[in-house]
């Protein structure tokens, strides 16, 4: 919502232009690379947003553990870059709005637009930056539990209790019991090609 913000005032109420001229000009000091990088910004922004939406929603669909904790890393990744480019794009847009001549701009438009733009610029880096820091809350969790775990885990020892030891039903007083022994090599009848039975 923030980026949406940003550009679309840049793009709505950013350009101006002087009573004698025709071409107009960036309204944050006549400098078009200003607005050219609010712009860019902004909607790169925007699509990075909707890009990590999509990703959140499919993650619980995502099988391979080296997947998931990518697709965490690189949310940490790429939500501290954009708390970076909007810090730089609130400082430069900032600079440039106060270097910015009264005579450049004599009916004074587009002032509203350009402070609302610097303004979620620096709403921006402050939720970029709690943005990284969730993902980096989520890795940790990852970490700690099954969600980055390569090890395999037998969903019938989540109580923690170990199979019940076998117990020879023909013999009642072993504690344990004994596994027996294979049957025997002729256990397959040559002539008949047929299976004993076997007792256990």
């Amino acid at each position: 919502v923030f980026s949406i913000v940003v550009f679309g005032s840049i793009v709505n109420e950013g350009y101006v232009n002087r009573v004698d001229e025709v071409e107009e000009h960036c309204i944050f000091n006549r400098n078009h690379n200003a607005c050219n990088y609010g712009i860019t910004v902004g909607v790169l922004a925007f699509l990075s947003c909707l890009l990590y939406l999509a990703l959140d929603a499919y993650f619980p669909q995502i099988s391979s553990v080296k997947d998931r904790k990518k697709a965490v890393l690189s949310d940490i990744g790429v939500s501290a870059f954009w708390a970076f480019l909007w810090f730089v794009g609130f400082c430069f847009l900032t600079n440039q709005w106060q270097a910015s001549k009264p005579e450049d701009n004599p009916l004074n438009e587009g002032g509203d637009a350009a402070r609302a733009a610097i303004t979620f610029s620096f709403f921006s880096i402050f939720t970029w930056v709690g943005q990284a820091f969730l993902a980096y809350q989520r890795f940790q969790l990852g970490a700690d539990s099954a969600l980055f775990s390569q090890d395999y885990m037998d969903p019938s020892q989540d109580s923690g209790m170990p199979y019940a030891p076998y117990t020879n039903e023909e013999d009642a007083t072993d504690a344990v019991g004994t596994y027996q022994q294979p049957p025997p090599a002729d256990a397959f009848d040559t002539e008949t090609q047929g299976y004993q039975t076997q007792n256990y």
